[in-house]
């Protein structure tokens, strides 16, 4: 790809495509399910996230939810976004146990990865939190909890999204919680 603009648009594309060709939706709000990693692209490229980082960002979840395959997005966009988008797919699987030790094999995994995989995980916090917690307020209790001990592996990426996300998490655990904690 000749600059960056090509190259964001290019995995906009991917983005959408891919969501769209399985027909994803958001959980909570039904909205067409690419609007998460857009919304967290943009919150990367407000945190100062180089355009790797933007087009992993775009593309965190593509692996995981969709047919479009890892060698693909390394042909396309570089081996330096196809190691951030592995660092975001979640490696464990439901035969790994119940989602206590699936949760703990995924938290070993990102607490791997580099400072920039990082900040792409706090965006993707950050944008998740409001649609879980307006969405299945009960729910959301135990997703909190998960999202705070996240935070603990997630303290290399960038400050102030770590910062933001951590107050978030505990505005929100305060909210849903109060006296129960």
């Amino acid at each position: 790809m000749n600059n960056t603009y090509d190259k964001i648009h290019v995995a906009i594309a991917f983005c959408i495509a891919g969501h769209q060709a399985c027909g994803q939706k958001r959980k909570f709000s039904g909205a067409e399910y690419f609007t998460h990693p857009i919304g967290v692209s943009t919150l990367v490229a407000k945190y100062g996230g180089t355009d790797d980082m933007i087009c992993a960002a775009l593309m965190h979840d593509l692996i995981e939810d969709t047919q479009i395959k890892i060698e693909t997005i390394r042909d396309t966009f570089g081996e330096n976004v196809a190691r951030m988008v592995l660092g975001l797919t979640k490696v464990s699987k439901l035969e790994d146990g119940d989602r206590a030790t699936r949760k703990a094999i995924d938290l070993e995994h990102t607490a791997k990865q580099c400072p920039d995989t990082k900040t792409i995980k706090l965006c993707d916090v950050i944008d998740n939190l409001s649609d879980v917690v307006d969405g299945d307020p009960e729910w959301a209790k135990q997703y909190v909890l998960e999202k705070e001990l996240l935070l603990e592996v997630l303290k290399e990426g960038d400050e102030q999204a770590w910062n933001f996300a951590n107050r978030m998490v505990d505005a929100v655990k305060f909210t849903l919680m109060g006296d129960d904690l």
